[in-house]
């Protein structure tokens, strides 16, 4: 059955139906060997589509593989960099199949991160009407003062002049010139607790994610990653069904 191209590009995972427009509109993208417009129509089981030459898996009965990272520091969330720097799919050593991050870390952000080939799945997590939970603790500096904690806790106005949605924000511990948090947010706003932290005059030293929805970061050591257990991939399924019903 034919889809739009864009629509079967985010489907396999690769990237947003947002950013495979622009793809295409770029001429990167091709459909059996030639180029095609935004809103042209293809047969994933059948036709070939590739993406700077690169063949994407479209068939609807390949195997979906859900992973999940413990990114260190230092590495950026790309699939390949022109610059050189270390990409996170560096550290997929032995998997055989093409996955993609599900969201980002910056380069200087650590914890979890979850890959998978599943569009669909990829799409929901993203998508702010799923509203996802992410939890991260972050560590600021000098101090967080009462008003400061609030303001999280309510939203914070960022630099482009709009309001984050209320996040949740307790403080874990304290030490001169430091304090740990750990901030819940229900949206993904590019660096947004970077920037939510930068608008009320806090440094920080440190971040990193802990939980995805249900899913926690756990035990994982900083480089390894592991494959998605039953239990964890259903428990998400059901937050995301939760979050599109509320």
């Amino acid at each position: 059955m034919e889809e739009r191209i864009q629509k079967i590009i985010s489907a396999s995972g690769y990237t947003s139906r947002r950013k495979a427009e622009e793809l295409i509109s770029a001429g990167r993208v091709r459909v059996n060997g030639r180029p095609c417009h935004v809103g042209d129509r293809a047969d994933p089981a059948k036709d070939i589509i590739t993406v700077d030459g690169e063949r994407l898996e479209t068939g609807s009965g390949r195997e979906h593989i859900y992973l999940m990272l413990n990114k260190p520091r230092g590495y950026v969330t790309t699939m390949s960099d022109e610059l050189g720097r270390k990409c996170v799919t560096d550290l997929l050593e032995g998997v055989k199949k093409r996955v993609y991050p599900i969201g980002r870390l910056d380069r200087n952000s650590e914890g979890l991160l979850l890959f998978t080939n599943d569009g669909e799945l990829a799409n929901s997590i993203m998508h702010p009407g799923c509203h996802i939970q992410k939890t991260y603790r972050v560590t600021v500096r000098p101090d967080i003062t009462e008003e400061q904690l609030i303001a999280m806790q309510s939203g914070v106005t960022l630099d482009d002049g709009k309001k984050t949605l209320p996040a949740s924000a307790t403080v874990l511990s304290k030490e001169p010139g430091r304090v740990v948090l750990q901030l819940t947010i229900r949206e993904g706003r590019n660096r947004q607790i970077r920037r939510m932290c930068e608008a009320l005059g806090l440094e920080v030293a440190r971040l990193k994610r802990t939980s995805v929805g249900p899913v926690k970061l756990g035990m994982l050591k900083p480089g390894e990653f592991r494959e998605l257990t039953a239990s964890e991939l259903s428990s998400l399924r059901a937050a995301i069904s939760k979050g599109k019903g509320a």
